[in-house]
């Protein structure tokens, strides 16, 4: 399927590691925020999720996220802030972005390793006192008996307040690969592309399992993310020393907004923050 691109991504990046981080900074004019270290990160994210969550228990109405499962570092900070400050989350709805089928288009087993609804529990909500939660049909995974409702039930509570996540290293936010007109989709089932399969099954500690990496995934669509109030991504390397997510954060800071890299969309998007920490906001040893 043919992408609609903007300009010549090859100079754009070229042009854009050319940026220190100060002038990165400046260019982005507030969208950008990068931390001095991944802890800073972390707590950044944190803080900045459990301050909506603050807000929501002074709403009448229903506040509605796009949550991801990554980064899960934030999740632990994000429970003990919420047990300490007695932060009140029934009057909040997590729609969580996506999740690994199989070949077949089921969900993966909850027992499976990659499993997002398998994981979430021990990252966060076993960890918040159960007085303080959500009930559990307000904490919704896609799955495919509701694909198609997906859009009415966030309409049904307001439309999404934020929408939090990651950027993946070809752009995708969410599962929402490049595609051609991918700022208008909706929930669907998909395959990953062979990018984030390939550097996801390097930073899991799967040794590069690429023939039992999933290849299909279920995700809400980029007009769910675009439709948010509010848009909070991130991304950052790690402490893998891979350093695959320079190109990304600057293509999404500042690249013209095109099919070939979905986060570029946001660029025309009114509330939107990108962060990351400094050394993922530097260019890389070498340009090519």
């Amino acid at each position: 399927m043919q992408t609609k691109i903007g300009p010549n991504r090859s100079e754009e990046i070229r042009n854009l590691f050319k940026l220190s981080v100060e002038e990165l900074i400046k260019k982005s004019e507030d969208h950008l925020v990068v931390t001095n270290t991944l802890d800073e990160l972390y707590e950044y994210l944190a803080e900045e999720m459990v301050a909506e969550f603050r807000k929501s228990m002074t709403k009448a109405e229903p506040t509605a996220f796009i949550m991801p499962v990554g980064p899960t570092q934030p999740y632990r900070l994000m429970a003990e802030k919420i047990n300490k400050e007695r932060i009140n989350l029934k009057n909040c709805w997590f729609f969580f972005m996506d999740e690994y089928c199989d070949d077949n288009d089921e969900l993966i087993s909850t027992t499976h390793p990659l499993s997002f609804r398998g994981q979430i529990n021990n990252l966060f909500f076993n960890l918040v006192d159960n007085e303080l939660l959500m009930p559990v049909n307000q904490r919704i995974f896609p799955a495919p008996e509701i694909i198609n409702e997906l859009p009415g039930m966030i309409e049904a509570v307001g439309g999404i307040e934020v929408c939090y996540g990651g950027i993946g290293i070809h752009g995708h936010v969410a599962f929402n690969e490049p595609a051609a007109d991918i700022k208008d989709t909706d929930p669907r089932i998909l395959d990953i592309n062979d990018f984030t399969r390939t550097v996801d099954a390097t930073r899991h500690g799967l040794g590069g399992n690429l023939i039992n990496f999933p290849r299909r995934a279920i995700t809400l669509g980029m007009r769910q993310c675009l439709s948010a109030r509010k848009i909070l991504l991130m991304t950052r390397n790690e402490h893998s020393g891979m350093d695959w997510a320079n190109a990304v954060l600057r293509i999404a800071a500042l690249g013209v907004p095109g099919d070939d890299y979905p986060v570029t969309h946001i660029r025309d998007h009114k509330n939107y923050i990108i962060a990351t920490d400094y050394a993922t906001a530097t260019s890389p040893a070498t340009i090519i």
